[in-house]
């Protein structure tokens, strides 16, 4: 309660009250132990001394058994003295009044900044007071900078190596509960109830809510109209996937309801040993046990039943064989193969590859002639396509010198049957027939 009074003191003492957050008579009796300090300190130990301070004035006095024993100007000197004693004190009542109010919400969520990120563990600033978040409390996918606005979800107080500290969390079950009630009012009033929660922070999570009104959808109050008041959770979660699961009194059908969204499950229960055996046809067997387990791992957090679960046609190893087996004898009657189209150029990379490795292949007469000789190397694909072609032109040489020898023979035996026929008609006209002669002769020339 604060002092009603006009004077320097008391506006002082109120201003420091309503600053740090504490009472007026903390920051007095702060004050009081602060003077007999001072006194210890010049006049020795303070044995039946009381110190007397008026709220109002400030002013102090010191008796011993009803007597005044106040030293001359101790004021100016206890104030000097006692100012670090009574800083002190005011920041001990400071926190011990911080760590009772947050005490008081414990199990709840506040709003905090994230202030400062030493190695694995980040400090949070609350705004009267810092918090810390342990590793162990921190989601697995989220990242975490400076200054970053967040909500958490307060774990409790504990002693560190600082003092008390407040611990917060960010992967708590909690947290999902408590931003539920924040954002549907159903659950907040009572008429929608929370049965249990699994969770894998950063990843997904699983809820069961119920319902104790007659009327009210528990599924639809949580998830709102068109998805607003769970996509508010999500958004809060880093997007988090969270399946709204209805709770149900039978155990099977709850187990059923827990493992969507696969359909069409049969559940046996042995009720000593809480295991549940889950049969799933071959098409629902993947969206039953979910990512890497993770579905039929949150349904048994969920639950609290160990579950087995299987394919109508054996275990999940063997439909997942089979199915193997009946794609690929699916893309043999298809004639699809799984090889993947070549680039451009592979074809005659391959070619080239192809040809220089068999012109390797072939000896190389100097080496047969002479083994002690270094094998020649391998020569570019080019250098050896045009030796390959001068090859062949100098085999078709001599093909074409026999046609230049027949046609030589062909022309010869033309020029002598037309002398023979000059012999056969001289005598009728022998200068006819020599120039005849001597044309043909002469035309023959020409051609060839």
């Amino acid at each position: 309660m604060a002092i009603q009074s006009r004077s320097e003191f008391a506006s002082a003492l109120n201003q420091v009250c309503s600053e740090r957050g504490i009472e007026p008579e903390v920051v007095i009796d702060s004050i009081k132990q602060a003077i007999l300090a001072a006194y210890r300190k010049d006049y020795g130990e303070p044995e039946g001394i009381e110190v007397d301070l008026d709220a109002n004035s400030g002013e102090v006095k010191l008796h011993k058994y009803k007597k005044d024993v106040t030293p001359a100007g101790f004021g100016r000197i206890a104030a000097q003295t006692a100012k670090q004693v009574i800083l002190q004190r005011i920041r001990e009542a400071e926190k011990n009044a911080i760590l009772e109010e947050y005490s008081s919400k414990i199990n709840t969520i506040v709003s905090g900044v994230v202030q400062r990120i030493s190695g694995p563990v980040i400090t949070v600033n609350l705004g009267k007071a810092e918090a810390i978040m342990p590793p162990q409390e921190q989601g697995r996918t989220e990242k975490y900078f400076v200054n970053q606005r967040l909500k958490f979800y307060v774990v409790g107080i504990k002693e560190g190596t600082r003092g008390e500290e407040i611990i917060v969390s960010r992967s708590d079950n909690g947290l999902l509960e408590g931003l539920f009630k924040q954002e549907v009012p159903e659950i907040a009033s009572g008429a929608v109830e929370v049965k249990a929660i699994a969770r894998e922070a950063g990843s997904r999570s699983k809820i069961a809510v119920a319902s104790g009104q007659l009327g009210v959808d528990p599924v639809g109050s949580c998830v709102g109209q068109k998805g607003v008041r769970v996509q508010a959770v999500i958004n809060e979660l880093n997007d988090e996937k969270i399946d709204v699961i209805a709770y149900q009194e039978d155990l099977g059908e709850f187990i059923k309801a827990a493992l969507s969204p696969a359909k069409e499950l049969q559940v046996k229960i042995e009720e000593e040993t809480k295991t549940a055996e889950v049969t799933a046809p071959d098409d629902q067997l993947s969206l039953a046990i979910g990512k890497e387990g993770q579905n039929v791992r949150l349904a048994a957090k969920l639950t609290g039943y160990k579950i087995d679960i299987r394919g109508t046609s054996g275990t999940p190893r063997e439909v997942e064989q089979r199915e193997k087996s009946a794609v690929e004898e699916a893309k043999k009657a298809l004639g699809v193969t799984d090889e993947e189209p070549k680039a451009e150029g592979t074809t005659e990379e391959s070619s080239a590859t192809d040809d220089s490795q068999s012109t390797q292949a072939v000896p190389d007469p100097n080496i047969a002639a002479n083994p002690d000789l270094d094998p020649v190397q391998p020569e570019d694909a080019a250098v050896l396509k045009s030796r390959e072609e001068e090859a062949d032109a100098s085999d078709k040489e001599p093909l074409i010198a026999d046609s230049e020898e027949k046609k030589e023979e062909a022309e010869a035996e033309k020029v002598a049957e037309n002398i023979q026929a000059a012999d056969v008609t001289k005598d009728s006209d022998p200068n006819a027939t020599i120039d005849k002669v001597d044309e043909t002769v002469s035309t023959d020339g020409e051609n060839s």
